[in-house]
């Protein structure tokens, strides 16, 4: 039984056409299903366990980059499959899975194509996106190795899973793997405060790593899928289970 999380903002007139449609390709490949809305403070994972024990075999995310991360980051060890139907803008992951926007995406999920992807972990909370620390007076020490710190300049982290890098105003970006047993950490340092007081940065520095700690005197911002916290020191590394995922042929790993 296929059970489908519908995110909040697709209660817009402007998505019905696309919702529509989608259904519509869904009862083609008789794999339509239970239908359920989240809302902004809906617990993912107690909805999901739930939905498994009355039958379900595969949790369907529909939405954007968000959805996604929403409901991954507390679901991500329900051991079930998941699949994406990405709806609207904001989807960059799904370009990553191989999986088009719209109805498209339900010839995807009707193939089954399924992989095992890495999920982050850091202080008791997990992360399939990316995770994000803004600017600040962090030191870096990662693989019990290596250590990176500045004393004169602030840094911002991005450690990605699933979503792809993206910088220098969306000219460039990285898309990782995230089957490969390692996380990816890119860590730019700010060179100055430019016109309007936007802030400039070095170019990226770019390193896979196993297992990382980030920490500081003050307190720093870490978002992550959506979530937002402030910690002094964390360790990120990836979790022990993965995610069965349905993907598209023309994924990028």
């Amino acid at each position: 039984m296929y059970v489908y999380l519908y995110d909040n903002f697709l209660k817009n007139k402007k998505f019905d056409s696309t919702l529509r449609a989608i259904e519509t390709r869904l009862t083609d490949f008789s794999i339509a299903g239970k239908i359920v809305r989240l809302q902004n403070f809906t617990n993912s994972k107690a909805v999901i366990e739930d939905e498994i024990k009355k039958g379900a075999s595969t949790i369907v995310i529909v939405g954007n980059d968000a959805t996604f991360g929403q409901v991954l980051s507390s679901a991500a060890t329900c051991g079930i499959t998941f699949g994406f139907l990405p709806v609207g803008g904001d989807n960059t992951i799904a370009e990553v899975l191989g999986i088009p926007i719209g109805e498209e995406a339900c010839n995807v999920l009707s193939r089954r194509r399924k992989v095992k992807l890495d999920v982050g972990w850091f202080n008791n909370r997990y992360f399939v996106s990316q995770l994000h620390i803004p600017p600040s007076d962090i030191a870096v020490e990662y693989d019990e190795k290596f250590k990176v710190s500045s004393q004169s300049k602030k840094m911002e982290l991005v450690i990605c899973n699933l979503q792809p890098y993206i910088w220098k105003g969306d000219k460039e970006d990285v898309v990782v793997h995230p089957q490969d047993g390692k996380l990816e950490a890119f860590l730019r340092p700010v060179v100055k405060r430019g016109i309007f007081g936007r802030q400039k940065y070095e170019d990226p520095s770019i390193f896979p790593f196993e297992e990382m700690i980030v920490f500081s005197r003050t307190p720093f911002v870490v978002e992550a899928d959506g979530k937002e916290s402030k910690e002094t020191k964390i360790k990120i590394h990836l979790a022990k289970k993965k995610i069965e995922m349905v993907v598209g042929k023309e994924r990028k790993f």
